[in-house]
């Protein structure tokens, strides 16, 4: 059990008799009467979102949620396959459960957050900074680097993202998965 005080962002929390995870919270401290907490709650298994607010003190029940090294195998219609790196135990998740599921190729490791519990995936984390080739670009051409321009380029992975003018078919680029965001060229394509 704990109370408001301990809310943090990515706390699971246990409330209407499902798993919820906080999104945002705020401690507020009106004028007049008690304090309370604004928060903003992810349904884990529908991904609904909803409001709710909790007065100060209150009691809630954690959920405790275990972090574990997963490769990604494949996607199919049943959904992304993954195999534990410890016990070489393979699972299956819903494409929900995978936020920013685009920036994963086969073989990418990525941690699944899973209910103690209940043994249920409750989320998978991609890594926040990802290696990926160019799959296709427009060319670059010479002098260009020095406009700032950008072009779309498609990865890999199958995600599009904007690089600059001077990447390459081939080149692999180094991607922020949480804004989507090209960082850095890695290698180029004549490099490997």
């Amino acid at each position: 059990m704990a109370d408001t005080s301990d809310f943090r962002n990515g706390l699971v929390i246990v409330w209407k008799g499902d798993l919820w995870q906080i999104v945002e919270f705020l401690h507020v401290k009106p004028g007049k009467g008690g304090a309370f907490v604004r928060t903003k709650l992810k349904n884990v298994r529908t991904g609904q979102v909803v409001d709710n607010t909790f007065r100060a003190g209150e009691r809630v029940e954690t959920a405790r949620i275990e972090r574990r090294p997963h490769q990604f195998l494949y996607e199919d219609e049943l959904g992304l396959h993954f195999m534990n790196l410890e016990t070489y135990e393979q699972i299956t998740v819903s494409p929900e459960l995978v936020p920013r599921r685009e920036f994963l190729k086969e073989g990418a490791e990525a941690d699944v957050l899973v209910h103690a519990e209940t043994e249920t995936p409750v989320t998978v984390e991609v890594p926040k900074h990802v290696e990926l080739r160019v799959a296709e670009t427009d060319p670059g051409l010479r002098g260009d680097t020095a406009t700032g321009g950008s072009k779309p380029a498609k990865l890999e992975s199958g995600a599009v993202i904007q690089v600059p003018l001077f990447i390459n078919e081939g080149d692999v680029v180094r991607v922020n998965t949480e804004t989507g965001e090209y960082i850095t060229r890695v290698a180029t394509a004549e490099t490997g």
